[in-house]
């Protein structure tokens, strides 16, 4: 079964990732620095999220949308949030197959070590998520 319920989910938590970027002193100004316009194509739920990461500010798409992107991604919603929860690693699944990529897979792969200050934000984002039901019944041993 996916993490993710829906595409609601989707966009609510791996574009949220994204939104809460742009307000990250570190991440945030080298993002908007690439200029590139990113689409992620996600199945299981089926979302697309596309991320321009440009000056002033990252935008955050979802769905369809007419802006062209600079470079496709496209994977398994799990596997977004495997990565993002510093789980993954993108190269390896480039190679192979989980994740295809159209365009300058180059810049997606040095982008990549940007991101990972943002792996305890996006933690602190699905904490809710992950948390049990109210009125779960957990063991004790």
């Amino acid at each position: 079964m996916s993490y993710f319920k829906n595409a609601d989910e989707v966009y609510k938590y791996l574009g949220g990732v994204f939104r809460v970027a742009d307000e990250h002193p570190e991440v945030g100004p080298a993002l908007r620095g690439s200029g590139i316009t990113l689409r992620l194509e996600y199945s299981n739920p089926d979302a697309v999220i596309t991320v321009r990461m440009v000056e002033p500010s990252i935008e955050v798409i979802e769905g369809e949308t007419e802006t062209t992107p600079d470079v496709r991604m496209s994977m398994a919603a799990d596997t977004a949030d495997k990565y993002w929860r510093g789980e993954y690693n993108v190269a390896v699944g480039l190679a192979k197959g989980q994740v295809k990529a159209k365009g300058p897979v180059t810049t997606i792969l040095k982008m990549v070590p940007l991101t990972k200050p943002l792996f305890p934000v996006y933690k602190q984002l699905v904490a809710e998520k992950d948390a049990p039901p109210v009125g779960s019944y957990e063991a004790t041993s």
